[in-house]
């Protein structure tokens, strides 16, 4: 993990966690592995709350542990995961854009606790959204369970690893750090709380009744499954969500280059195989163009003859997008993902070379991808662009790693008469550069909205406070007159400073996110060239 990156990780546990989990974290990411009794000695914290810190970071995904062979339990902390705190707006933004404001909640409640069991989850989520809707609430209880159910079956959230029961006769002593274990064919098994509105609701009655719990129970079976069921944890599943992601990059990208019925078609066919495709898949899984039809939403009244010619101009397009199969019967289409990612990549870091650059240095860039390498006497004909400028240009890539200079010796004594000079570009280096670059935007963009939130930390306070007052007189039926003499408390150049202020962090915020979205094709993209590096290997 690089410097940028821990600052990044540092930041959010602060922000997120507190400073003892932040500081705990912060140490596992420059250490690397390390016992508790390490741990508390190293950052002089006792060792009860570093034990409540190592709670937290476990619960929620951000730590692992794992018994070394002298018998102790080490830490670890991954990156990866704290990283994902950034995109926890987008992932509550997409439950919320395919399963409502009910898959919003769920999502919510799973991420900022981690690990919750289903009841939890439900009860949460319908306390919510029933606070003015108490009439309504066997209703949302439903609507809460099925969206979950749905959330699960279509794989964005997973359940948690458990500690198997020991046998009643084992009479050894448990292991020092537990192992959990996890049955792959139970990942994605709901339990059966379709009557949990009706249980609660049974269990409030019953409750006033005076009867003792044993005959409520004989009473109200569904009392008795939600014990088992509580046993069970669950979590979302961040992969699924990337996948996703992904799967809307190039849909969007699609319809950009083409049109809006390719990019439906291709939707059509992310959507058949998106819950059997591995998230680091190369291809999805081949379909043939029956199938595409009949998955193929109906309001475009699309024939089958068309959609063939469409199938056909998507497989015959530079962008290789989708790759034809085979030829009897029609052929099988796939989306090739990988080459589609590596297509985002190409075209944002084209897009920051045209920003910083200019223009003629992206078209030189462009010709650099496409030949792989060329003289400089080569760029200036091809790009057609004057010597002078075109030198100005390549060595200000140069120098920032934008673009490479190899260097071909004709003789072993590399005589810079006798030696060729190419230029070219590296993709992979090109894009982790950026994404490092990114990364220090994400750093500063922290850094500006501590800095504004600190300078005006005294009228935050005092729009607090009197938001607060507001609030209980308004609970206590006060006029209209006595409300507007609170709100005058804060004079207008007051007002207007809050204004600016919470302008200035909406955009702070917004950018952050822009930014994220940059991070994920990068790191997407450097992730499939390092999978189609060790594939090769392996073989």
């Amino acid at each position: 993990m690089t410097h940028l990156e821990s600052q990044i990780c540092s930041h959010l546990l602060l922000a997120h966690y507190g400073q003892i989990v932040s500081k705990v974290g912060t140490h596992l990411i420059r250490t690397g592995s390390q016992p508790l009794r390490l741990i508390a000695a190293d950052t002089n914290t006792p060792v009860d709350q570093v034990k409540k810190a190592l709670c937290v970071l476990i619960h929620h995904n951000f730590v692992t542990y794992h018994l070394h062979k002298r018998g102790y339990v080490e830490y670890e902390l991954h990156g990866a995961h704290v990283l994902r705190i950034l995109r926890y707006p987008r992932y509550i933004y997409s439950a919320k854009t395919l399963y409502g404001d009910t898959g919003e909640l769920i999502v919510e409640e799973l991420l900022q606790n981690g690990k919750m069991t289903m009841s939890a989850v439900v009860k949460k989520v319908v306390d919510r959204l029933t606070e003015t809707m108490q009439d309504n609430q066997s209703v949302e209880n439903i609507e809460a369970s099925n969206t979950f159910v749905r959330l699960v079956e279509t794989h964005f959230l997973q359940r948690c690893g458990s500690v198997p029961e020991p046998a009643a006769d084992d009479p050894s002593r448990p292991p020092p750090a537990p192992t959990l274990v996890l049955d792959e064919k139970e990942m994605y098994t709901v339990p059966d709380l379709s009557l949990i509105g009706q249980c609660r609701r049974r269990r409030r009655v019953s409750g006033d009744s005076g009867e003792p719990k044993s005959k409520r129970c004989k009473l109200n079976p569904v009392e008795q499954e939600l014990p088992h069921n509580d046993g069970v944890y669950w979590q979302v599943n961040f992969d699924r969500f990337h996948q996703h992601f992904r799967d809307q990059a190039i849909v969007a990208a699609v319809g950009s280059k083409l049109d809006q019925t390719c990019s439906e078609i291709v939707r059509t066919m992310l959507r058949i195989s998106e819950v059997t495709t591995s998230s680091t898949s190369s291809h999805t899984q081949p379909l043939s163009s029956n199938e595409i039809f009949r998955a193929f939403p109906t309001g475009y009244n699309l024939s089958k003859q068309v959609l063939d010619q469409y199938l056909a101009l998507l497989s015959d397009d530079p962008m290789e997008f989708v790759s034809k199969t085979g030829e009897s019967g029609g052929g099988m289409y796939m989306i090739n993902l990988h080459r589609a990612l590596a297509s985002l990549a190409c075209a944002t870091v084209e897009s920051v070379v045209q920003e910083r650059f200019g223009s003629r240095s992206a078209r030189i860039f462009r010709l650099l991808l496409r030949k792989c390498h060329l003289e400089q006497k080569q760029v200036e004909d091809f790009a057609m662009i004057p010597a002078k400028e075109a030198k100005d240009m390549m060595y200000r890539m140069l120098s920032e790693n934008i673009i490479f200079l190899q260097e071909i010796p004709k003789t072993p004594d590399h005589a810079p008469s006798r030696t060729f000079y190419l230029y070219t570009v590296n993709l992979p280096a090109t894009a982790r550069m950026i994404l490092q670059r990114c990364y220090k935007t994400v750093v500063n963009l922290i850094d500006r909205r501590e800095h504004e939130t600190r300078e005006n930390k005294r009228l935050l306070e005092k729009s607090q406070r009197i938001e607060a007052i507001m609030a209980s007189m308004q609970a206590t039926g006060a006029v209209e007159v006595q409300l507007q003499e609170i709100e005058e408390m804060i004079t207008a150049p007051e007002q207007q400073q809050l204004e600016a202020l919470k302008h200035n962090v909406n955009m702070l915020d917004s950018s952050e996110n822009q930014v994220d979205e940059t991070i994920f094709v990068l790191e997407s993209y450097i992730a499939t060239t390092r999978i189609e590096k060790e594939v090769p290997a392996k073989r």
